[in-house]
């Protein structure tokens, strides 16, 4: 058995950082999204395009992880059903999404739905920032590291 991260990537800001920990550990990485990327991966990283549609690509990451993998997506209900498939989720602010925290962040998503759509917030996000990706990698790299010593 095996680990293996899933990138939902199309809007992802870290897959560099992705790749540098998966190539570090000789880990497979599952690069899906609904569009081909331009980037060179290396003989780890497979590319998947799903078909245009606005949750293909996060059922075909669902439908494929399990247990002993990493799911890296800001997408919270695609973060709720990598849990429930047992595998580790990590947002791209390397935020870890867990069985005690998704219930809030799937309140907070409707919220802020809710918020926008009666005109009270205008949605922005905070920007990217390099914090951000510094606490990516090391969650990344410790979450990598912890399931590689469980097999």
């Amino acid at each position: 058995m095996k680990v293996s991260i899933y990138i939902d990537g199309d809007a992802c800001p870290v897959k560099d950082e992705v790749l540098k920990v998966a190539y570090r550990h000789n880990t497979p990485v599952f690069l899906v999204s609904n569009q081909w990327m331009r980037m060179e991966v290396g003989p780890l990283v497979q590319k998947i395009v799903v078909s245009e549609g606005a949750d293909e690509a996060d059922n075909w990451i669902a439908d494929h992880i399990g247990e002993h993998d990493i799911a890296i997506t800001a997408d919270i209900p695609l973060a709720k059903r990598c849990i429930d498939a047992g595998a580790v989720t990590i947002g791209p602010t390397g935020r870890p999404f867990t069985e005690d925290n998704i219930g809030s962040a799937l309140a907070g998503r409707e919220l802020k739905a809710h918020l926008r759509e009666t005109g009270e917030s205008k949605g922005y996000n905070p920007s990217f920032s390099k914090a951000d990706r510094s606490r990516f990698l090391q969650t990344l790299e410790k979450e990598v590291t912890q399931l590689l010593l469980k097999l």
